[in-house]
Formats: structure tokens, sequence, C-alpha cells
């Protein structure tokens, strides 16, 4: 229990710096990131504040899927976007292209890595893989269907509003997958021992981990 906790608490940590990173590096942010990104340019309220905001109404769209959240879902909507806020406070923007390339990439390899570590814990899923994994189960339709239609909704949004879509939207689309794929099954924990896992782990049920539905309070 005490590596769960750990797991989860560290892993949500450093996914809110994982997020600051690839906003610095502005090459372009995930789905949601893009729609974090223009509510910021029109309210005025801090990237972590609405990650919160936004996480909260995400929660709330469980109550008709009759989704239940776990401690790590309540838990990731309040933690992630504070240390968002933090990690965009530390690194600086207008930075060299080289430097916001690295940026990105480093971003995405540390967001795959606190995926796997949150997710690993076993404390339920992110607000935005249960409305996909909710969305699967009302309506049958695949979960990459459900995905797919409402991050292209969001993306849109965002857009409309000012969001930075870029090549890093693409390049974060196509490879966080992947990472997390391998992520996921190296960091997770059996609930029931305490152990890890033997095999690859299946998160929500019918995910398999080689394609997980990896949430982002930006994406």
């Amino acid at each position: 229990m005490t590596r769960r906790v750990l797991q989860l608490l560290i892993g949500l940590f450093l996914y809110g710096i994982a997020i600051a990173m690839i906003v610095r590096g502005a090459v372009g942010v995930a789905p949601w990131d893009v729609l974090t990104q223009g509510l910021n340019l029109r309210t005025g309220l801090t990237f972590g504040l609405i990650t919160i905001i936004v996480g909260g109404v995400v929660l709330l769209a469980w109550i008709p899927l009759k989704q239940r959240p776990g401690v790590g879902t309540v838990l990731n909507v309040l933690l992630v976007g504070p240390s968002a806020d933090i990690g965009l406070a530390l690194i600086p923007a207008d930075l060299d292209l080289w430097a916001r390339i690295l940026l990105f990439a480093g971003g995405l390899l540390l967001l795959g890595v606190a995926s796997g570590l949150y997710i690993g814990g076993n404390f339920g899923p992110g607000p935005r893989d249960g409305l996909m994994t909710g969305i699967h189960r009302v309506t049958g339709w695949p979960i990459w269907v459900g995905r797919t239609g409402v991050e292209v909704v969001v993306l849109g949004i965002g857009w409309l509003l000012g969001g930075n879509v870029g090549i890093g939207t693409v390049l974060f689309a196509v490879l966080i997958g992947p990472i997390c794929g391998y992520t996921i099954p190296l960091f997770r924990i059996a609930p029931s021992t305490g152990r890890p896992a033997a095999g690859e782990a299946t998160l929500e049920g019918d995910t398999p981990p080689s394609k997980p539905i990896v949430d982002s309070p930006a994406n």
C-alpha cells in the first residue's frame, strides 16, 4: 500500500511537471491542453486552475455514465493542475527552438513515466480515462471511437479559443500510446498482493495496455 500511495502521488506530481514542459516547448500540446490554453487566454485564470475546473466538469459527466471514481481519480483532478502551475513558474517561456524541442521530448517521456506510476498504483482512472470507458460501456462503441470523437471536439474548441496546435500535437497523439504501453505494465502493482503484476495489465478492464487510454489534464 505504501508503494501504491507513493506511486500515485509522485506520478500525479510528475504528470503536472511534464505538462508544463510540453507547454513551454511551444510546438503543440495534447488536445485537452489545447483547450486549457485557450481557456487560459480567454479567462486569465491560471493553467492549473483551469485544469482543475475542466477535470471537475469531466468528472460530473461520469454521473449519467454511472462511472465510480476512485481516490486516484479525485486526486488527479486536484493535484495535477497545481503541479503544472509549479512547472510553468519554474520553466521560462520563449526559449530557443532547440531548447523547446528538448523540453517537448523530455516532457513527453516524463508524462509516459508519470502515467505508468499513477495508473499502475490502481487507485482508479483519471477523469478523462473514465469518460472514455463510460462512453464505451453505455454506447457499445469501440473505446478509440469515443476517445477520438471527444478529443476532436476538445481540440477544435481549444484551437478556436487560441490554444497551441502544432506538430507536437500530432507527435503526442502518435507516441504517447506506445510509451505508456511500456510504462503502465512496468509500474503496475496488483492491489491484492502489493507486488508487481505479472504480464501486461488491462486498463479499465477492456483496454489493452499496448493501446492505453492515457488521460492528461491537458489530454
